[in-house]
């Protein structure tokens, strides 16, 4: 038997209740895991999920120089902007290592962690670096001034932007807090409740 002692663990009892009840009639082709877990998105919704996760992220790996039994160079790096295109816009020195292996070999790979247990996602594209200067004041705030002393007229600035050619997510269907209770729901039946779901983000 089991004892609830306040309304908010009597409300995560029921909760794990209906997805046991649910599972035991629903199943999925192996008895064991729910079905939908990879879901492709493209188009908008695929700019959408990466603009989501990126937000959470903040920060990236930002992998450069990429060859074949070499090691990667890798940094971290803040994300400035998902534009609406998908594109992905960081700031950087113009006299940077990164600067100088991306006009060497723009082929980029970015690595971002929105949370501890979900919101991962895996871009490769084509870096490009410009001086823009209408977009760097687009993207400025006094918080930049931490690693550009000079301000967003320093003419060491330049803007690197990622144009995603294949993408990878994963992630949960409905938050952490489901996902949680699904684990406890999945000790407790013996079947693989999973609330995660993965796929491609296809840009283009």
């Amino acid at each position: 038997m089991v004892i609830v002692e306040n309304q908010s663990q009597f409300a995560i009892v029921v909760y794990i209740k209906s997805i046991i009840m649910a599972t035991s009639q629903e199943g999925s082709t192996n008895n064991t895991q729910e079905e939908d877990n990879i879901k492709d998105l493209g188009g908008t919704k695929a700019v959408a999920k990466l603009k989501e996760l990126a937000d959470k992220a903040e920060s990236c790996f930002f992998c450069t120089n990429i060859k074949t039994g070499v090691p990667l160079s890798i940094r971290p790096m803040a994300i400035q902007q998902v534009d609406e295109e998908g594109n992905i816009w960081f700031m950087s020195m113009k006299d940077s290592h990164k600067n100088d292996e991306i006009a060497s070999d723009p082929f980029t790979h970015l690595l971002f962690q929105a949370g501890a247990h979900s919101g991962f996602v895996n871009i490769y594209g084509i870096s490009e670096i410009s001086r823009d200067q209408a977009k760097i004041d687009e993207l400025w705030s006094p918080f930049i001034k931490t690693w550009f002393q000079g301000g967003k007229d320093d003419p060491n600035i330049t803007l690197i932007k990622v144009v995603p050619s294949e993408g990878y997510y994963w992630d949960t269907k409905h938050g952490t807090a489901v996902a949680f209770l699904k684990m406890a729901a999945s000790v407790i039946t013996g079947k693989t409740m999973d609330d995660s779901v993965e796929g491609n983000l296809d840009i283009d």
